[in-house]
């Protein structure tokens, strides 16, 4: 999940909750908790949850009820992901780390660190139990094939441009959503990387697939670009709303939802050709939307996880 890109939205979040904000912990089972939460994972029939200072909480309850992991990190985590066997999972984060689990989430243990401990990873994902690929600020860019017993640094574009979101399509097809117009595809796992064009140089906080040739790509100012092929075209869908979306949702019934800044909510019921105001019952910013296995969505961000009803 993208969260510390130019605009500094996430990036300030982070900052005040580690400068004032509370931190609640959470033992045995309690009520959904009021911290910063930046990134989730719906692993088989759990959730967990990342956030501010090394905090990983997991619900076996579709989001009612939250438990702490154990982790050994006071790290703000950003990105969450789990390979496919719902065993095996990364946490990516501020000080350059990136923390593993062999349990669905309950444990956790530091993988990798790099020694420059200002970069920060923005997410991850697991196409499988040992591939995986975490990206982050200044074009950050780690890989495994090994299930992490190595990592592999590399730059696989010119500029220093923070690499917001990682999304895996339908097909295996990879995306990587990105600062001043940055989209990325690669259909060979991440080994190589196609810049995509597109018609927008402002920051791109996410590629949601919808299917092996449509694409829905959001960010700053509102913007939602559509593509039916791919990548190699776009077209423009007005939201109405110049706030920053953070994060999209394809629900089951192929509902599109996407979140962002405060009072930020909008819907698409017709597979990302028009979107509508979507007046859910929340007025903080959101950095990550789930549907959980019982179906409802949870919104993940400054209030915490916070349940919203059906769109």
């Amino acid at each position: 999940m993208s969260r510390a890109s130019s605009n500094g939205f996430f990036a300030a979040l982070v900052i005040l909750s580690l400068a004032g904000g509370v931190v609640r912990p959470v033992h045995g089972a309690a009520p959904p908790p009021r911290m910063l939460l930046l990134d989730g994972a719906v692993v088989g029939h759990d959730l967990v949850a990342v956030g501010e200072r090394g905090t990983i909480l997991r619900s076996s309850d579709n989001g009612l009820s939250w438990e702490s992991a154990a982790v050994a990190a006071r790290a703000a985590l950003t990105g969450v992901a789990f390979a496919p066997d719902a065993r095996h999972g990364w946490a990516v984060g501020h000080d350059a780390l990136i923390l593993a689990t062999t349990d669905a989430g309950r444990t956790w243990s530091k993988q990798w660190q790099g020694a420059n401990l200002t970069d920060s990873f923005l997410d991850v994902v697991a196409p499988d139990a040992q591939h995986v690929i975490a990206v982050g600020a200044y074009g950050l860019y780690l890989s495994t094939g090994d299930g992490g017993a190595t990592w592999t640094r590399r730059k696989i574009i010119d500029e220093d441009n923070h690499l917001n979101r990682l999304s895996l399509g339908p097909a295996g097809t990879l995306y990587i959503a990105g600062e001043r117009g940055t989209i990325l595809r690669s259909g060979d796992g991440g080994t190589t990387w196609v810049r995509l064009p597109v018609p927008y140089d402002g920051s791109f906080y996410g590629v949601l697939p919808l299917d092996r040739r449509t694409l829905v790509a959001y960010g700053l100012q509102g913007r939602v670009y559509r593509s039916t092929d791919d990548g190699a075209t776009w077209a423009s869908v007005t939201t109405g709303q110049p706030a920053l979306l953070a994060t999209a949702l394809q629900l089951r019934g192929n509902i599109l939802v996407f979140a962002g800044q405060a009072r930020v909510l909008l819907v698409s019921r017709d597979y990302g050709r028009t979107v509508v105001p979507w007046a859910a019952p929340l007025l903080t910013a959101v950095a990550e939307l789930l549907e959980t296995p019982a179906g409802t969505i949870l919104a993940l961000g400054e209030a915490g996880a916070t349940l919203l009803p059906a769109p």
